[in-house]
């Protein structure tokens, strides 16, 4: 049994094998509309969520199957033992999907379970959105081998996945950032792609996009913290922190570089208004490809590609 929770246990072939069959959904749905016919999702979510509920609960409707939804508050996850509760559902479902605040829960979760777990999103990675963001390059580009791939702004979950997503797609990745949002460090997962010889880091964001061909960011601030008075001091230091490393038109004028973005987006802050619909822009194309990439991942890990 196979659980998606960072990726970094996934071979590359398996990536690949997700992206292009997203492809294909995407493009013929109705050929796998009873393909999860009597399968059912639950859906756990501790943090809140647009494109993610949306996307697994339209996603396993369309394959013919059901889902469920449910938040971590209004469960017994808070006072219980988080593995016998993934144990519990398990029996009910055949496949799990949460959101959390820590990754150790999501773990916790997928040591009891017995049918695969899929991390929806926790401080540490995002999977489901770098498996959309390269099906996305491929479905523009028509590959991934050799692209370029320049994360800016603050590294976190989002650049985590992204970057071993791209590196195990043959793409080159560079992380250009002035510093990490430090719950999302992880030291192994930085062995793992700097010995990948496709990943690099620069302070230099010009120099960065010479030959990018894709630039991609994401909120400085979790949107959690971005109106919460208590956060206001450091709000303002992340502003003035990463403010040069702004996607705007400066960046990207005269360049066919592909502008990308997990979204919701704080306009004016990381990325500029005008950029974010622009056409370099494919911030609703990843939207959308969360739907096909995660239908993929949900037959893959159910054995049905």
């Amino acid at each position: 049994m196979q659980d998606c929770i960072t990726l970094k246990d996934f071979e590359a072939e398996a990536i690949n094998t997700i992206i292009d069959k997203a492809i294909e959904i995407k493009a013929e749905p109705q050929k796998w509309a009873s393909s999860l016919s009597g399968k059912s999702l639950a859906m756990i979510f501790q943090k809140s969520s647009t494109r993610t509920r949306f996307s697994f609960e339209v996603g396993m409707t369309q394959l013919g199957g059901h889902a469920i939804f449910a938040q971590w508050a209004t469960t017994q996850f808070g006072i219980a033992d988080v593995p016998e509760e993934g144990r519990s559902i398990s029996r009910y479902c055949d496949l799990i999907m949460a959101r959390l605040l820590r990754n150790e829960d999501l773990e916790a979760l997928a040591q009891g379970s017995e049918v695969p777990v899929i991390n929806g999103l926790t401080e540490l990675y995002h999977p489901c959105q770098a498996l959309a963001d390269l099906m996305t390059v491929k479905e523009k580009m028509g590959r991934t081998e050799g692209v370029n791939v320049v994360y800016t702004g603050i590294a976190n979950n989002v650049s985590n996945s992204l970057s071993l997503c791209s590196v195990q797609t043959g793409a080159n990745f560079t992380l250009c950032v002035p510093e990490r949002h430090p719950p999302s460090l992880d030291e192994e997962l930085l062995d793992i792609l700097r010995a990948s010889g496709r990943y690099a880091e620069t302070d230099d964001l010009e120099a960065a996009m010479e030959n990018a061909d894709v630039v991609y960011t994401d909120t400085w601030i979790d949107m959690e913290f971005f109106t919460d008075p208590a956060f206001a001091e450091e709000k303002q230091r992340r502003i003035d922190t990463f403010q040069p490393y702004q996607v705007n038109e400066a960046l990207v004028e005269g360049r066919d570089t592909l502008v990308m973005h997990c979204l919701p987006a704080h306009k004016g802050y990381e990325v500029s208004e005008t950029v974010l619909g622009s056409p370099n822009s494919v911030v609703f194309d990843q939207a959308e490809n969360r739907l096909h990439s995660q239908k993929a991942l949900m037959l893959w890990l159910l054995g049905k590609l």
